[in-house]
């Protein structure tokens, strides 16, 4: 497509313009309205989880209190101070990167935890954190992925220590791991 540029105006067409229009008079500059206050945020998606809440857990095939004793994972490779797992639990760690694993299969979430750590040791990282979840969705098997990221863990050669992470970090739901450097 052509561009076209726009005609010339010639003085004799400026001229009988001005004519045409008559006399102008030049408005004083307005200032712009004030900005209207943005509204205050509100919980929607929150409210919507916590009224929820009820109808899943009548949903559910198996009782949620049985799995909160216990559920708090923690390992400790061999010949380390139990000083470094108090810290771990405690959060003394600075967490470098973390993944989540919601909505994988177990197949996918192996091969993410897999590539994660082989990640995070190339980049030098001493303390990463895998977002599990906490297996509600899972009906009467469990929780799958949280089962699996523990069993993974504990067989790899660069796991030091692990556990559950901190509540505002994910709590039973996420797990704080540290690798040796």
């Amino acid at each position: 497509m052509k561009r076209r540029h726009p005609a010339t105006v010639s003085d004799e067409d400026s001229r009988m313009f001005r004519e045409a229009i008559g006399e102008i008079r030049q408005l004083d500059p307005v200032e712009p309205p004030p900005a209207s206050p943005k509204p205050e945020p509100h919980p929607y998606m929150l409210e919507a989880d916590e009224a929820a809440v009820p109808g899943e857990l009548l949903d559910m095939a198996f009782d949620p209190g049985l799995m909160e004793v216990g559920e708090e994972l923690s390992y400790l490779r061999d010949g380390y101070p139990p000083k470094l797992l108090r810290q771990l639990k405690r959060g003394q760690f600075s967490v470098q990167d973390d993944i989540d694993l919601h909505q994988m299969n177990a197949a996918a979430a192996q091969a993410t935890i897999a590539e994660f750590l082989a990640q995070a040791a190339e980049r030098g990282f001493h303390c990463v954190r895998i977002v599990h979840g906490k297996g509600l969705r899972s009906k009467s098997s469990g929780p799958v992925l949280k089962v699996l990221t523990d069993r993974l863990l504990r067989r790899r050669d660069d796991v030091i220590a692990f556990a559950s992470a901190r509540p505002m970090q994910g709590g039973t739901g996420a797990v704080v791991v540290l690798l040796k450097g």
